[in-house]
């Protein structure tokens, strides 16, 4: 996706024009979070489809240079999906998404070879929505499980999500069952909604729940059983939480946090594998993932963005 970012150097004015700074970026949060990945030296592939466009060709050649292997789809007819960014004083963010052919990916542009070797699937929730997108993202899933790979699922922004209910909502994650789920805090609230139980809720979800807080850290939620492999649990299984536990961050100033909750996804999974893989214990794995994970959108809102070359 194009992030088209305005940033106004004052409270904007009906009718007139204020100062400010109007950027062009690499965008979409699938693309975030694998740029990161490869940036920390993860074997990172990005499954995603573009416009053929301009636009589409800079995007490509851009996550390249990060590293990434791109499986990426030339939509024709379609162009390139944007988002325009409104950044507010302080760093937070709104959004008009213009998706264009990022929603055009059709389950029958994926290949199973390219699912194989992978160790994790990594999935915003957009990727899950509509038709013919939430067909390929389902599809995904499948060929990520069937090569034994876990999955990660983030819910990536409750509007979208819960456009067609909260039941349907909670029917779309329990579908991909992930072996990891990452929200922020009015994400899961707004999935989960009022009542009692919150953490038992969310953990019959997922065997291990990763709440981003933003400045004020993280806070993991665990199963009594986390999975060595991929597997699908049973919706219901998991009634209470075994361990919970918060990992504090050093607070930094942001004039734009756009793409933050993406890199703490790359940092946490990144380091959440080499973890697993040098054999620590899964809390001690968890807990080094979730500090690394705070200090990757640290770096993220803490580096000016790259200003995006279409010519």
């Amino acid at each position: 996706m194009l992030d088209v970012v305005l940033a106004p150097g004052q409270p904007p004015e009906r009718g007139t024009d204020v100062p400010g700074r109007v950027a062009i970026h690499q965008g979409g949060s699938a693309a975030n979070t694998a740029r990161w990945l490869a940036r920390l030296r993860v074997s990172t592939q990005l499954v995603a489809s573009v416009g053929r466009d301009a636009a589409g060709r800079a995007l490509i050649e851009a996550i390249r240079t990060d590293g990434v292997t791109t499986r990426v789809t030339r939509a024709a007819g379609v162009p390139t999906g944007r988002i325009g960014v409104l950044v507010e004083p302080g760093g937070e963010r709104s959004f008009v998404a213009d998706r264009g052919a990022a929603d055009v990916l059709r389950p029958s542009d994926l290949r199973a070879d390219w699912f194989k070797d992978a160790g994790l699937l990594h999935l915003p929730a957009y990727s899950l929505l509509g038709e013919p997108l939430g067909l390929a993202g389902r599809e995904a899933v499948h060929l990520a499980r069937a090569a034994g790979a876990l999955v990660s699922l983030d819910l990536a922004s409750v509007g979208p999500l819960l456009a067609g209910g909260r039941e349907a909502a909670l029917e779309l994650v329990r579908g991909v069952a992930p072996d990891l789920l990452f929200a922020t805090a009015v994400e899961l609230h707004g999935l989960l909604g009022a009542g009692g139980r919150t953490d038992a809720r969310a953990l019959a979800l997922a065997p291990v729940v990763v709440v981003k807080r933003g400045a004020a850290g993280v806070t993991v939620l665990v199963r009594d059983e986390i999975p060595a492999r991929a597997a699908r649990p049973s919706p219901t299984s998991g009634a209470g939480a075994s361990i919970r536990f918060d990992v504090a961050t050093r607070p930094v100033a942001a004039a734009d946090t756009t793409g933050a909750g993406d890199a703490f996804d790359a940092g946490f999974i990144a380091e959440w594998l080499t973890s697993r893989a040098a054999g620590r214990s899964p809390v001690d794995a968890l807990r080094r993932a979730a500090a690394a994970g705070n200090r990757i959108a640290g770096r993220q809102v803490a580096t000016p963005r790259r200003e995006l070359q279409l010519g």
